[in-house]
């Protein structure tokens, strides 16, 4: 491939998404919109990516960083205004431009190679445009090409023939042209039209009166050039990726036994034998090693799940919780920058936060590791084969020794020896007799009340 850049048109002020967040910050599976579309051309090395930004300029020069240049177009004169705003940036290099837009988040590597594949075909055409056949043509402007993909005409539907609008070849607004051509053909672009824009699809035409021709790529999938401009189309693209990772999920070796209910987020990790009940969500930086089973209305969030673990039902993973092999979390648990040692098992209604669980240890019902002081966070070490009775405090910083048994309803707060009980409670009172005495004065009370 020839050295390329991209371009991503995200000036738009989004409106329809009546949001403060800029619209192609929304999240898709836990990752920004412009990121997916990034992600997968970045896996094409383009030399250089320019982001055109406008309205909540500040927003996506923080959430980019260093990672795309930024230029601004204001005002907003249309898509090839936009597109002329990156030359300053793209000032002296000479590769192919690719034109990508912020909220056509689902655009595949693979598309956009075979954009730029057909930039440099033997026939050379001065602009390539990506072409889809949706299901509904709706008001898409519609490509009119020949067998070879040389295009005859681009028209906007309001303006086509009726024999124009039979055709089901739609333009998607995505380009390819060398940097040199699509500067020099914007130039050019006039703004004689409703609107007094400046629309980058004028540039085929300019090609053709230059005696140039353009050609089409006409994607396979066209969901993938689905736009998002409002929550419900937010929506849709969220139910539409998660479709497709439930699918891959299956595909790899993975049980979803309800995979309408499962949410996976972008870089969800799946191993082979993983079962997956109903209503389970993960958050972003979860991994999960084969044979493990997630059980329902679990949620997991920034975890390491171990061959042959179980979690849930009705748990809570947090970010830094690590379950090493055979472990088990249960119902109401939660685990936060915590490890959970092989084997070892809190099966009840316990929270392990900044904890470390030897392996082979059991931890009972109602145990939580006191961990914030209100300042700082402190650690709780459990040592292997330890046993933790139900409802008992571990008050961090402390260290519950290998073999050690802390009795039920202690808490403790100084460090517990390998091997050695510890038992911390109030004693007893008795006080026989006290509760008929208690019961026969409160009836007599309320009996007296009630006249």
């Amino acid at each position: 491939m020839r050295e390329f850049a991209t371009v991503i048109l995200a000036a738009g002020k989004g409106t329809r998404m009546k949001s403060g967040l800029h619209k192609v910050l929304h999240p898709i599976a836990g990752r920004p919109m412009i990121d997916h579309l990034m992600a997968s051309a970045a896996q094409l090395g383009p030399a250089r990516t320019v982001v055109v930004v406008g309205s909540g300029r500040d927003q996506l020069e923080s959430a980019l960083a260093d990672r795309a240049e930024t230029c601004l177009q204001e005002p907003q004169l249309g898509t090839g205004h936009a597109v002329q705003q990156a030359q300053d940036g793209l000032n002296g290099f000479d590769g192919d431009v690719l034109i990508l837009y912020g909220d056509v988040p689902f655009v595949r590597a693979e598309t956009m190679r075979a954009m730029l594949d057909r930039l440099h075909a033997d026939d050379a055409p001065a602009v390539v445009v990506l072409g889809f056949e949706p299901a509904d043509t709706l008001q898409y402007g519609r490509v009119i090409a020949d067998a070879d993909g040389r295009i005859e005409k681009m028209v906007e539907h309001k303006d086509a023939t009726e024999a124009e609008r039979a055709c089901r070849l739609c333009n998607s607004g995505l380009m390819a042209a060398r940097a040199a051509d699509m500067f020099d053909l914007l130039a050019r672009v006039g703004n004689d039209n409703s609107q007094g824009e400046y629309y980058l699809v004028d540039v085929v035409n300019v090609a053709r009166e230059d005696g140039r021709h353009s050609a089409v790529v006409v994607t396979d999938q066209p969901d993938e050039v689905t736009g998002i401009n409002s929550r419900a189309e937010l929506a849709r693209a969220e139910a539409q990726w998660q479709g497709v990772k439930r699918e891959e999920a299956m595909a790899a070796g993975a049980s979803l036994r309800a995979p309408e209910t499962v949410f996976f987020s972008y870089d969800t990790q799946i191993g082979r034998d993983v079962t997956i009940e109903p209503n389970v969500v993960f958050g972003p930086g979860v991994s999960v090693a084969d044979g493990a089973t997630i059980r329902a209305f679990s949620h997991i969030e920034g975890a390491s799940i171990g061959p042959g673990c179980e979690v849930g039902p009705y748990a809570r993973l947090r970010p830094g919780a690590v379950m090493e092999k055979g472990s088990k979390v249960g119902n109401f648990v939660e685990m936060k920058k915590a490890v959970l040692g092989e084997g070892a098992k809190a099966n009840h209604l316990t929270y392990l936060g900044d904890a470390e669980v030897g392996a082979g240890a059991n931890i009972g019902a109602g145990t939580i590791t006191c961990n914030y002081d209100g300042y700082f966070k402190h650690k709780t070490v459990i040592g292997p084969r330890a046993f933790i009775g139900s409802n008992s405090a571990l008050i961090a910083p402390v260290r519950i020794g290998a073999d050690a048994i802390v009795a039920a309803g202690s808490a403790v707060s100084r460090d517990v020896d390998d091997g050695e009980l510890r038992m911390v409670r109030a004693e007893q009172l008795v006080k026989p007799g006290w509760a008929d005495r208690f019961h026969d004065t409160m009836k007599k009370k309320k009996a007296g009340e009630d006249k």
